[in-house]
């Protein structure tokens, strides 16, 4: 092979690893370019697949934790609704409560009561309406784990008189979620074991005559049944004793239409009112089961006093306002307004603490809220670790990568004008 051969070969060899050498410092240059302009490290995942691989789990969950807060956001507004609502019926509650003092009051007609009567009415409507309120999507802010229905129902014709249509109970939270609806069962709804709430009529007294209970307590809820009650009086007379008066009275049980044997009470002074506790701790055998009251007053022979459990605030309410516009006078408005007070009490206590409740969801929304900013930032922190790019590292690079091309190029070029001629004299 001649030497001009040799050197065609030399020549040809040495272009050639010079362009790839300035092929790869350019590549180089306009990766870093790449990077800059992106402000990534990592553009694409052959990058580095492992830094790509943990950026794209922190996005994964960085758009998990967006989802679960747009969900958030709305079940957070539907529990402010259902609080609301439940201040709504808490206040109805409150003035029901107000007018139910005031029909009291002795030197009340039967006409004013009548209009008292008229203004407790249209309150129980107005409660009926704001328990039955839905959210922006139609569902029932107090349905519990029902359906799309309105979960209130009534009054009606059969017992119970207002009857819950939604499925009692109550979503759980989660580290995520909260509840969009609120147990309306729980917060309007009596249950005999859970409650004990039975409402006291009396039959027909005279003005000449004062008889009342107070209001019915449960003792052992255990023990309650939910059935229908009365207590009729019977030979009520002069006492064996000059100056006192007896009386007998048996306890009936409605619903299973049976009664207990007779009790006779022991002789009282005549010209002071009976104070008869009707309850397992003054009569272990004769009694109403789990429940414990006083009757107060001079009762005669037929004197009828009904108890009836009460389903509900509404049903509370409505026996409220049928007993005081139906009261011929003081004693039987005086009766009503006792019952009416203590039911509507225990219906507050609920309520009170369902809207309590209502409120411990609201914070517990602004926690998680709390604690998914602290995961997004923390996410966040993952995915730039990941794969974004040091501003300051990378420029350096850059400039590092195109001073090194720059002189590759200029160095090329001086080589490629030297040939022996140049160092022939």
């Amino acid at each position: 092979m001649s030497s001009n051969t040799i050197h065609r070969m030399g020549t040809a060899n040495m272009y050639d690893s010079a362009m790839r050498n300035l092929a790869a410092r350019q590549t180089s240059l306009s990766n870093l370019q790449e990077n800059l302009t992106s402000g990534k490290r990592v553009v694409r995942a052959s990058d580095d697949p492992v830094a790509a691989a943990q950026a794209e789990r922190a996005l994964t969950r960085l758009s998990r934790i967006q989802t679960e807060q747009r969900a958030l956001e709305t079940q957070r507004n539907a529990i402010a609704q259902a609080e609301s609502a439940m201040g709504d019926a808490v206040g109805l509650v409150q003035n029901a409560r107000e007018l139910i003092v005031s029909a009291g009051n002795g030197t009340l007609t039967p006409n004013d009561r009548a209009t008292i009567a008229n203004q407790l009415q249209g309150l129980r409507e107005q409660l009926s309406e704001v328990a039955n309120r839905k959210d922006t999507n139609g569902v029932p802010l107090l349905g519990a784990l029902g359906s799309a229905l309105s979960p209130f129902l009534g009054p009606l014709s059969t017992s119970p008189d207002y009857d819950f249509k939604g499925l009692a109970g109550q979503y759980s939270s989660t580290g995520v979620a909260i509840p969009n609806t609120l147990d309306g069962d729980s917060a309007f709804m009596f249950q005999p074991q859970r409650d004990g709430v039975y409402n006291a009529s009396l039959s027909a007294i005279p003005s000449s005559r004062r008889l009342t209970t107070d209001a019915i307590k449960p003792v052992d809820l255990g023990l309650v049944n939910g059935h229908n009650y009365s207590i009729v009086f019977s030979a009520v007379g002069p006492g064996a004793t000059p100056g006192t008066s007896t009386a007998t009275y048996t306890i009936n049980d409605l619903t299973l239409s049976t009664s207990s044997a007779p009790v006779t009470v022991p002789d009282f002074p005549s010209d002071k009112p009976l104070s008869l506790e009707i309850s397992a701790a003054t009569n272990p055998t004769v009694h109403v089961p789990g429940l414990s009251f006083k009757i107060t007053g001079t009762p005669a022979t037929g004197d009828t006093i009904t108890l009836k459990p009460s389903a509900s605030v509404f049903s509370a309410l409505d026996s409220a306002i049928n007993d005081i516009r139906n009261a011929p006078n003081s004693n039987a408005a005086s009766q009503a307004v006792g019952q009416a007070l203590a039911n509507l009490d225990s219906g507050l206590e609920r309520m009170h603490n369902m809207r309590g409740y209502a409120g411990e969801l609201l914070n517990r929304a602004d926690r998680i809220t709390g604690d998914q900013e602290k995961r997004s930032i923390q996410l966040e922190d993952d995915r730039s670790r990941a794969e974004d790019l040091d501003m300051i590292k990378g420029i350096s690079d850059f400039q590092n990568q195109q001073a090194g091309y720059e002189a590759a190029l200029k160095s090329y070029a001086s080589v490629q004008k030297l040939s022996l001629f140049n160092f022939i004299s």
